[in-house]
């Protein structure tokens, strides 16, 4: 059996780039960055920082170029593909890069209540108890009820 499946969540280092194929297919292309933190064996903390290349196609390049920009969060479902290609001066080039399948976006800055809010700021106290409905419970709840 084999596998290739990548889930990666990271911020965009650069706006989205859409271009459309001879045939009139929309594609677009961006760079993911993701840190990996530890401590080392010297009890310092260290970070690594790397940088996915990522390949989108169709409608989700669309959505992507119009919804994304340079550090946003971005949660990318795709394969692992490596290209060879010769440049101008007849190198021969690889690349490494994840084809996106499916992605999804991440929080928007100042908050998820934007298209609620007013002007997109942050909502005020009425406007998040609609958003939110109170729930009340009129009897008591006991630890032995709780099934867990």
């Amino acid at each position: 059996m084999n596998l290739n499946k990548v889930f990666i969540i990271g911020r965009l280092t650069a706006d989205p780039q859409l271009r459309s194929t001879a045939g009139g297919q929309a594609v677009g292309s961006f760079s993911l960055a993701t840190n990996r933190v530890w401590v080392g064996k010297d009890g310092q903390k260290k970070e690594e920082v790397q940088f996915h290349n990522i390949v989108v196609w169709g409608r989700q390049a669309e959505i992507a170029n119009q919804f994304l920009k340079k550090g946003s969060i971005a949660l990318v479902e795709g394969r692992l593909q490596t290209r060879s290609w010769q440049d101008n001066q007849g190198q021969n080039r690889k690349t490494t890069e994840i084809v996106c399948e499916r992605i999804q976006l991440g929080p928007r800055a100042g908050g998820g209540f934007a298209p609620q809010g007013k002007g997109g700021s942050e909502p005020k106290d009425e406007e998040v108890k609609e958003i939110l409905p109170e729930i009340n419970i009129d009897e008591e709840i006991k630890a032995e009820d709780v099934p867990f």
